[in-house]
């Protein structure tokens, strides 16, 4: 199956950083971004979400749910978020099936490392469909998160 605009999204249940189960099903009625992300503590991803927490009025203004989701432990999320205080939620995937279900993994990633979460942007509207995808291969590049703030404000 691959993931393309006006699917729907797969649903997840995972750990968000209150030790809370986040699924993507009851929150339906509400916009969401997903940010896949491979690890945190690392150069990129604290650049890339550091830009999402700077700017969190903008997606918040736009009544949209933002989560950073990794493969890390839920106790590296959260001294992470703690660290960066991040103003979203960030999930953990440790068990690779979001990341799986939204095509989202680097078979081969740094050091021999498998399974690591691709860097990717998801914008899923109010009933659940997918309004944007963008998977990376270059873990070094971030989402185009304008284009990301464009689609909700379409779904306005």
């Amino acid at each position: 199956m691959s993931l393309t605009i006006g699917s729907v999204a797969p649903d997840f249940s995972l750990t968000d950083t209150n030790k809370a189960t986040v699924t993507l099903s009851e929150l339906k009625g509400q916009k969401v971004v997903l940010l896949f992300f491979p690890f945190a503590f690392t150069g990129t991803c604290t650049a890339e979400l550091c830009g999402v927490r700077d700017d969190i009025s903008r997606y918040s203004n736009l009544n949209a749910k933002v989560y950073g989701i990794s493969i890390d432990s839920v106790f590296s999320l959260i001294k992470y978020k703690e660290e960066q205080n991040f103003n979203f939620d960030l999930l953990c995937d440790f068990n690779k099936e979001a990341c799986t279900a939204y095509e989202s993994v680097y078979e081969s990633f740094a050091f021999g490392m498998k399974g690591v979460a691709k860097r990717s942007a998801f914008v899923i509207d109010k009933d659940g469909i997918i309004q944007y995808a963008e998977v990376l291969e270059n873990a070094n590049e971030i989402p185009n998160l304008e284009a990301v703030i464009a689609v909700l404000t379409n779904l306005n």
